[in-house]
Formats: structure tokens, sequence, C-alpha cells
């Protein structure tokens, strides 16, 4: 883990104007960024759509070209960079369910892999839609369920990252869960009606 003193005073001199200064933050944090992008492939289940190093590059990307991005610590970072990862991930699963849609090619057979992967792909756009969803009723309980599920951080991490308590945390994560969880049961419901 990286020094957090070394990342924040990197955080703070790129916020300063410092353009290098993001580029020498990488290999300070670059370990875990690839532990929350492991994490996120293997929620994506089936064929993997990136390989751990494409999702980070390409999430560090997307944060180095936004204009006045400003961290405040290393959790902020983690945090920030998981919600790119899901971005890139998302972006990657609805270019690939277009071209599975037809996109006029000739039809393939279809095997249990391929609709497992379907399957996983449709469920990861559904919780895309409801984490916005979310979003836009408590911006709080969407944040929580980024940290905690897209970036894996404990309760204590995302307590903190939010500054919030621990106990308002925790009662928090649980809201969430169960919101999405009605969202995403009514979803199918209505899909299979």
């Amino acid at each position: 883990m990286a020094d957090s003193s070394s990342v924040t005073a990197l955080l703070r001199a790129h916020a300063a104007g410092d353009e290098g200064a993001f580029d020498r933050l990488l290999p300070l944090v670059y370990e875990e960024l690839r532990k929350v992008a492991r994490r996120q492939l293997r929620r994506g289940g089936g064929a993997r759509p990136l390989v751990t190093t494409e999702l980070v590059h390409e999430a560090y990307l997307k944060l180095a070209a936004q204009e006045g991005l400003r961290l405040e610590d290393r959790q902020h970072l983690l945090a920030v960079s998981a919600l790119a990862m899901r971005q890139v991930i998302v972006g990657y699963v609805r270019a690939r369910s277009t071209l599975k849609r037809g996109a006029g090619l000739a039809p393939t057979e279809l095997d249990e892999d391929a609709a497992a992967t379907q399957a996983r792909a449709e469920w990861l756009l559904d919780l895309d839609r409801a984490l916005e969803r979310l979003r836009a009723r408590d911006g709080q309980l969407a944040s929580i369920v980024e940290l905690r599920f897209f970036a894996g951080m404990s309760e204590q991490e995302t307590a903190e990252a939010l500054g919030l308590s621990l106990r308002s945390a925790q009662r928090a994560w649980m809201r969430a869960r169960a919101w999405l969880r009605t969202e995403l049961e009514g979803g199918a419901k209505e899909a299979g009606s």
C-alpha cells in the first residue's frame, strides 16, 4: 500500500496545477488500482471483457483527461477510480450488447456459456441503471454502493471516505442494498411479465 501522505501530497500538487503529479501518482497506487480492477472484473462474470491492466489504464486515461479533477486523499482516489472503471466496463458491455443484437452480423449458435455471459452483462447494465436511479434519489447511498461494492472498501474505509460514523455508514449500506435488491428484482419481474 502506498504511503498515504505521499499520495495526498501528489494529489494536492495536481490540484495546484502540477501536471506531472498525476503521472507520478500512478506508480504509488498501481497495485491498489489493480485490486479494484480485478474485483470489478470478477463481478462481471463469464468471459472477461477486459483484462486488469487494460481496465486500470482505461480508468487512468479517463481520470487524467478530466479538467479540474479534485481528489482529497488515497481513499477518494480509489473511489473515483472505481467509478471510472465501472463506467469503462459498462461502456464496453453496452458496445458488446449492441453487437450481439445483430449490428448486421450473421446469426451464431447459442451456447450455454454465451447465454450466461449475456445474462451477466444484462445484470450489470440493470445494476448500472438502478445505481443511477439511486444516485438521483440519494447520492450518498449511491456513493456507499460504489465504495463498498465496486471499490471493495471496508465499512470503516467507506465511513472515513464519506465523513460518516461507522454505524451511519453501516445503516446506509443496509438501506442501499435493500433498495437495490427491490429495484433489481422489480426490473426482473417486469421483464418476465
